[in-house]
């Protein structure tokens, strides 16, 4: 067959994909409909009063009924609430209860539908920068970007970095509880950073990160976890890192989106100690694209094109590393920068974990 040709139609696949596509178009609009649900506390409600009808769910969240009637069918037919036509009300299962209300869960979700929202939304601006090759930086991404980000990766952070990440280094647990220097690079909110601190209180951190109003919201945070002074929170980039002589230095979800990663990784070369340890928390990823053809990789991908290219092309070099870089690209990074050492030490379905020593 030749490419003048027409293909041979099979109706039935084609309206397979019909339907997919309108399913994917009820998803999209459900992004919306989590953010609705867990801002306007439809979520929280249901899941401490059990069973209730839109009129119920209106007035225990100060809300008009349609809005509320419309939205508790929009998840019933998405199978995030359960319906009983019995006596026309609407629960929130107790599994969905947890991903959806619980915070200190590493199942909590709230915060992706928040990021993916805001990263939509920012949509516009990305089909510009597609066209002329320019790039979007982080700072110019609305507030649900930022926030988002922060509750989608702190359950992760809460349930992984303590107990088993840190651990999995060879020999850091050690010198935290000794009394350790820490530089969380990239820190953003300070999530990553106030959790080290709460742990190990003979350890001193620097926080740095070149959004000026992330840092400003990490050393409130701080100062109200009663660990302000023992972080030091910086507005600055990777590749202008203050101090030296670290004994840890992480970077939790932000290498891959730097413009010169290598260089950022030179940085840290030139302020880690001699027997220091480098932890790269980065999204879970294969090396090969294939290797990320499953349900995360979609979603990495996606933010990929919208959210992490962007930032990388907006700043020098602009290498565009990628939100699914994996194993492979990221230990030549180290590697370009004089690291000898890089394995990696631990993972979950979100994120992989390399150390890497000089």
């Amino acid at each position: 067959m030749t490419s003048t040709e027409n293909p041979v139609i099979d109706e039935e696949k084609l309206m397979s994909f019909v339907f997919r596509a309108v399913d994917e178009v009820g998803a999209t609009l459900n992004t919306a409909l989590v953010v609705m649900g867990d801002k306007l506390g439809y979520y929280r409600t249901m899941a401490e009063r059990g069973p209730l009808s839109p009129a119920v769910l209106a007035e225990l969240t100060e809300t008009a009924e349609p809005y509320a009637r419309e939205w508790l069918n929009a998840q019933a037919a998405g199978g995030y609430v359960t319906f009983d036509p019995a006596t026309g009300t609407y629960e929130l299962p107790p599994e969905h209860a947890i991903a959806l209300t619980d915070e200190t869960s590493p199942a909590y979700l709230p915060g992706f539908f928040q990021i993916a929202h805001g990263t939509v939304r920012d949509a516009p601006a990305i089909l510009e920068a597609a066209r002329n090759g320019d790039g979007y930086g982080w700072h110019e991404h609305n507030t649900d970007v930022h926030g988002g980000c922060e509750r989608f990766f702190r359950p992760g952070y809460l349930a992984n970095l303590v107990t088993t990440w840190l651990p999995a280094l060879d020999g850091v647990v050690a010198k935290l509880e000794a009394g350790a220097r820490v530089a969380d690079v990239g820190c953003g909110y300070g999530a990553s950073t106030i959790l080290m601190a709460q742990e190990f209180p003979n350890s001193t951190f620097v926080g740095s990160d070149y959004h000026a109003e992330s840092i400003a919201i990490a050393r409130q945070r701080a100062a109200d976890a009663g660990v302000g002074d023992r972080i030091t929170f910086e507005v600055a980039s990777a590749q202008d890192l203050g101090g030296q002589d670290f004994d840890l230095v992480t970077m939790f979800d932000c290498l891959h989106d730097m413009g010169d990663p290598i260089g950022a990784a030179r940085r840290v070369r030139q302020a880690i100690a001699d027997d220091g340890t480098w932890m790269i928390v980065e999204p879970a990823a294969g090396d090969h694209p294939e290797d990320n053809f499953n349900p995360v990789g979609r979603a990495y991908y996606g933010f990929s094109t919208l959210l992490c290219t962007p930032s990388s092309l907006s700043q020098e070099v602009g290498l565009a590393l990628g939100t699914q870089a994996g194993p492979a690209k990221i230990r030549d990074v180290t590697s370009a920068a004089g690291f000898t050492g890089f394995r990696t030490a631990a993972g979950t379905p979100f994120n992989n974990v390399f150390e890497v020593r000089p």
